[in-house]
């Protein structure tokens, strides 16, 4: 019964520490996040081709993204925010870059989405489909797509 009871513990422990602080102002959001981006990490290779389709965005975009140490859910939430004010993903790489450690929210906030704004409602809206989705699809090769599509096809520095 010991055993069990440590074996838990350290399971619990070990799932804290995997959440990622994505400070987006909201604890839903963020969760959802955490979930697309435990989802993600079953099979990186599916995740990464399904937002190059979603998105359309080139492998080395993907690649340039994990380069810089972005989370699957900070690829994902970039490629949204993206999407949604209609800039470039290079514009929301920057703006990440410059402000990482002031979180997802901030920088939202920094590309034109404000809290509490249909688009920041919107955002949170897809994220959870896409949690969603993916959570179902873990028994499976590939998460579900998600998003508009309307991210830049440019390519990253």
């Amino acid at each position: 019964m010991k055993n069990i009871f440590a074996l838990v513990l350290i399971i619990a422990a070990n799932s804290l520490a995997a959440q990622v602080e994505f400070k987006t102002g909201n604890t839903e959001f963020d969760a959802d996040l955490n979930q697309i981006n435990a989802s993600a990490k079953l099979d990186m290779p599916a995740f990464k081709a399904d937002l190059t389709a979603t998105f359309g965005v080139t492998p080395k975009n993907i690649e340039y993204m994990v380069s810089i140490n972005m989370e699957p859910g900070e690829m994902y939430i970039a490629l949204e925010i993206s999407s949604a004010v209609n800039k470039p993903i290079e514009s929301v790489i920057d703006t990440y870059e410059a402000n990482r450690d002031k979180g997802w929210g901030f920088i939202a906030k920094e590309m034109g989405i404000k809290p509490g704004s249909p688009e920041f409602h919107a955002l949170k809206g897809k994220t959870k489909d896409k949690k969603e989705k993916a959570a179902k699809s873990n028994g499976n090769s590939s998460p579900a797509n998600v998003g508009n599509g309307n991210a830049s096809r440019k390519k990253i520095k």
